[in-house]
C-alpha cells in the first residue's frame, strides 16, 4: 500500500504539545496495523508568522492541498494580537478552510460515561449524550463583504455582512441530512428567521432539502432557544444544523456539556471527503509549555480522519475504544480529573492510549 499522506500543522501554545500526541498514535497505527500513514509536518499560525511573516505560508498551503488530509493543532495567543489583522494566527484557518472549500465542520459532543461528573450538569441531564453539530465553514459574517472599519461623521464605524446564497445553503444541508441518516434520523435546524433576512432563505432551502430525505425528522428552532435548549435538555438534540457564527457559539456551549472542551475533536470537509480535523479548543497560551494539556481530542480527531477521509472506521473504532479504556482505568488530565484524583501529563495520556492500542 502506498503512503497515505497527512499534513500535520501543530500551530500554536499547547497545539504543539496535543498534536505531538496525536502524532504518536498516527505512527503506532502505522507500525500496529501497517497502516501506511507518512506524516508531513509545516508551520502555521502565530508559529509560522514568526517564521515567515504570515500565518499561512504559501509552502504550507501547498503541503495541506497535496496531502489526502490535514491534521491541525490550535493557533493564535496574546504574543499576536498587535499583529495586523490580515496577518493574525487566525486568518490561517479561515485561509485553509476558504482556499480548500471546507465548507461543512462536524463537532461531536459526546459524553464518556466516566466523565459524567466532570460536566456542569446534573448527570442526569448528560449522560448519553451525543450530539452532532454541523456548522457551515465558509460563508455567512466571518467571510461576507463589505466588511470594516471606517470613520462617519467623525466616529469609527465597524461593519460585518452575512450572506449566504441558496447553494451554499443547500450542499451544507445535504451534508446534515446525510450525517443525520447515519444516525437517529432527527435534525434541528437553527437560525434567526423571525429577524434576519438570510435566516428566511435559509429556513426554506433547508425545509425544501428535506423533502429529498422522508425519513429524517427536521424540526426548526431560533438560535436563542436552542442556546437554551442545549444546557436545560441537550438529549433532546440528534443532529444539529446551522450556520458559521451560530455554529461557533452552538458548539462550544456543547463543549461544556460533555466536561471539558479537551475532549472533543472536529472534522471539516470538503464535497469529495478531504478534511482537516482539529480539536474544538484553541491554543491555551495559558497553560502552553507546562505539559498539562488534555491530548485526547487531538487523539480523536485522529479517529475522525480515519472514518471521513480513508474509510479507516475499524481504526477509527480502535482508536475510540483506547480512549475510552484509558478513561475506564481513571487516567484523568488536569481538565477532567476530580478533587484528589492523580492527574497525568499530556505525554502519560498519550502513552496511556499507545499502551491501550498495543
Amino acid at each position: 500500500m502506498s503512503n497515505r499522506v497527512i499534513a500535520v500543522l501543530p500551530g500554536d501554545g499547547i497545539g504543539e504539545e496535543v498534536t505531538a500526541q496525536a502524532v504518536r498514535v498516527i505512527e503506532k497505527l502505522n507500525a500496529a496495523f501497517d497502516s501506511s500513514f507518512a506524516c508531513q509536518h509545516a508551520p502555521v499560525g502565530g508559529t509560522a508568522y514568526d517564521l515567515h511573516g504570515t500565518p499561512l505560508p504559501e509552502e504550507t498551503l501547498s503541503t495541506a492541498r497535496e496531502a489526502d488530509a490535514i491534521l491541525l493543532g490550535a493557533v493564535g495567543g496574546p504574543k499576536w494580537e498587535s499583529a495586523p489583522r490580515e496577518l493574525r494566527p487566525e486568518r490561517a484557518l479561515l485561509g485553509l478552510r476558504s482556499e480548500m472549500s471546507l465548507f461543512s465542520n462536524l463537532r461531536p459532543a459526546i459524553l464518556f460515561p466516566e466523565l459524567a461528573d466532570a460536566s456542569t450538569l446534573k448527570p442526569e441531564v448528560v449522560s448519553g449524550l451525543d450530539i452532532m453539530i454541523v456548522r457551515e465553514l465558509t460563508g455567512g459574517i466571518y467571510f461576507g463583504g463589505p466588511r470594516g472599519i471606517e470613520e462617519v461623521d467623525g466616529q469609527r464605524r465597524g461593519f460585518n455582512t452575512m450572506e449566504y446564497t441558496e447553494s451554499e445553503i443547500q450542499r451544507i444541508a445535504h451534508s446534515a441530512f446525510k450525517a443525520a441518516m447515519q444516525r437517529d434520523k432527527k435534525l434541528c435546524s437553527v437560525d434567526k428567521a423571525n429577524v434576519l433576512e438570510v435566516s428566511e432563505l435559509w429556513r426554506e432551502v433547508v425545509t425544501k432539502i428535506g423533502s429529498e430525505y422522508p425519513e429524517v425528522e427536521l424540526s426548526h428552532m431560533y438560535v436563542d432557544n436552542a442556546c437554551m435548549q442545549l444546557v436545560r435538555a441537550p438529549k433532546q438534540f440528534d443532529v444539529i444544523l446551522t450556520t458559521n457564527m451560530f455554529g461557533d457559539i452552538l458548539s462550544d456551549a456543547a463543549s461544556m456539556l460533555t466536561g471539558s472542551i479537551g475532549m472533543l475533536p472536529s472534522a471539516s470537509l470538503d464535497s469529495n471527503g478531504k478534511g482537516m480535523y482539529e480539536p474544538v479548543h484553541g491554543s491555551a497560551p495559558d497553560i502552553a509549555g507546562q505539559g498539562i494539556a488534555n491530548p485526547l481530542a487531538s487523539i480523536l480527531s485522529v479517529a475522525m480522519l480515519l472514518r471521513y477521509t480513508f474509510n479507516e472506521n475499524e481504526l477509527g473504532d480502535k482508536v475510540e475504544s483506547a480512549v475510552k479504556r484509558v478513561l475506564a482505568n481513571g487516567v484523568r488530565t488536569a481538565d477532567i480529573a476530580n478533587e484528589g484524583e492523580t492527574v497525568a501529563s499530556t505525554s502519560e495520556m498519550g502513552q496511556a492510549v499507545l499502551d491501550e492500542l498495543s
